[in-house]
């Protein structure tokens, strides 16, 4: 039963990592599920990064703010999350929120929580170093629970 369940989080780890790497993406997941994204693969354009955790598809958003620094978080809805629709796309220098519509703009990724906006990963959540964030596994799962419903 151990190496069935072992087989099991190998090949979600493989799926995951086959949806996230990929030349010139700038993203990867490493063999323990952690998420890395390259800084300096991230723009002023949103970058929607997929995710899978045990079947669940989450998305986290990485996106250079006006300032200059890297703002992170999940690609769902603070209030709309559970609609299924609560998703973010960009359209010029905005996310709009597709079930209820609300427009964010990338100054306040990752720094406004609770709310119409996306979920933040905030510094405590992620590690930076040496040029890549790194999202662990641990927090990714923690965070599948808001993508259940997820329709994207």
């Amino acid at each position: 039963m151990r190496h069935k369940w072992m087989a099991a989080c190998l090949l979600g780890i493989a799926i995951a990592a086959a949806g996230c790497s990929g030349s010139g993406s700038g993203t990867e997941i490493t063999e323990s599920g952690d998420l890395i994204i390259t800084e300096s693969a991230v723009t002023e354009k949103a970058k929607f990064i997929p995710v899978t955790v045990e079947g669940v598809d989450l998305e986290v958003i990485a996106v250079k703010a006006p300032d200059g620094t890297i703002r992170t978080a999940f690609n769902t809805c603070q209030v709309c999350y559970d609609s299924g629709r609560g998703y973010y796309v960009q359209e010029d220098k905005q996310l709009v929120c597709q079930n209820c519509g609300n427009r964010f703009t990338m100054d306040k990724v990752e720094k406004t929580a609770g709310g119409c906006n996306p979920f933040p990963i905030f510094d405590s959540n992620k590690t930076v170093e040496d040029g890549k964030i790194k999202i662990s596994a641990e927090f990714l799962q923690e965070a599948k629970v808001i993508f259940e419903n997820w329709k994207a």
